[in-house]
């Protein structure tokens, strides 16, 4: 009987000892359990913004295991941005030789005069070259970013492509400094040309001149060059604080905020180098005499007449009747 009354006892209290354990230490019986639902990583990153460990080295950054909108850039980097690069350009190209098809070079309606007067003086031209061609380098550099591996790669192989894009990413660098300030220095010399006024209303109503054959009186910039003025001010700004933040990382920004300057950066890129397609085809192969103004810095006055017909009055009351001086038969090539 005692025997019976002692196993009864003993029963009793391991029974009472598992059910203490049991109750104290829910979570530990959780986490040995092998039959418990996994975390998914959607659903991780569906509750956290980035997932960071701690590190002991100096640099925290290092800690950062993953982060989400990375895939989100990589997306845009990827696909979205070789699509608006591709429209934008593409499709001023196209608009551009339709119109030039359509509407052929806009000539001068009353023939050259044989006389000249001074446009745009030596700095100027200068500034607007250096501006121009830096531009230029940039653009081509930074479209081989998006563009260079599915095009360029295939027609010269790999080792060529290798050497080419090292060459163009020093130069997309080293070049964006003059550009830098190309820029300022045009906003400088031309910002009092071109803030809009009521001139400029009337020549867009009349089509510029460019959409059949009226000429709208101007002053020395008009509406068309007043716009072209604000995208390289406006855009030059944005790419160039863009670029440097992107040039110099983590001094600016974080992780985020790089991508981020990345987005404008190429977009604005994108946009700024169709827009100025549009002002290299004005300046060329679109107006008669246009590309004088910035080649030798003198234009016909009969093409100061029809395009600018405000400014050649400024300038006449200024310097005088004699303010366009005579030239040689020989003009220079269109």
């Amino acid at each position: 009987m005692a025997c019976v009354a002692r196993f009864i006892r003993l029963a009793i209290g391991a029974a009472a000892l598992v059910l203490f354990v049991a109750a104290a230490s829910p979570s530990m019986a959780q986490q040995v359990n092998p039959t418990a639902s996994s975390v998914k990583e959607q659903q991780l990153l569906q509750e956290l913004n980035r997932v960071q460990g701690r590190v002991s080295i100096p640099d925290e950054k290092s800690g950062l295991l993953e982060q989400p909108a990375g895939r989100e850039w990589r997306e845009f980097r990827n696909v979205a941005l070789p699509w608006i690069g591709g429209i934008s350009i593409l499709g001023m190209l196209a608009v551009l030789i339709i119109f030039y098809l359509a509407r052929g070079m806009v000539r001068l309606e009353h023939g050259r005069s044989g006389r000249t007067i001074v446009r745009f003086t030596s700095f100027e031209r200068f500034v607007h070259w250096m501006t121009a061609t830096c531009f230029i380098v940039l653009a081509i550099s930074g479209l081989n970013i998006s563009f260079g591996r599915p095009l360029l790669l295939p027609l010269i192989g790999h080792e060529a492509f290798s050497t080419w894009s090292q060459w163009a990413k020093y130069a997309h660098n080293y070049l964006s400094f003059p550009f830098t300030i190309g820029v300022v220095l045009i906003f400088l010399m031309w910002i009092s040309g071109n803030i809009p006024n009521k001139a400029d209303i009337d020549w867009l109503k009349r089509g510029g001149g460019i959409v059949g054959h009226d000429q709208p009186p101007a002053y020395r910039f008009n509406a068309g060059q007043k716009a072209i003025y604000w995208v390289v001010i406006i855009g030059g700004a944005l790419v160039a604080a863009t670029g440097y933040n992107l040039m110099f990382p983590f001094y600016l920004s974080e992780i985020e905020g790089m991508q981020l300057a990345q987005v404008v950066h190429s977009i604005v890129a994108m946009l700024f180098i169709a827009v100025m397609l549009a002002h290299i085809y004005i300046g060329t192969i679109g107006m008669e005499g246009a590309f004088e103004a910035m080649g030798s810095g003198t234009v016909d006055v009969n093409w100061a007449r029809e395009h600018h017909s405000l400014w050649l009055e400024q300038e006449n009351a200024r310097t005088g009747a004699g303010g366009a001086r005579p030239q040689p038969s020989a003009t220079a090539a269109e």
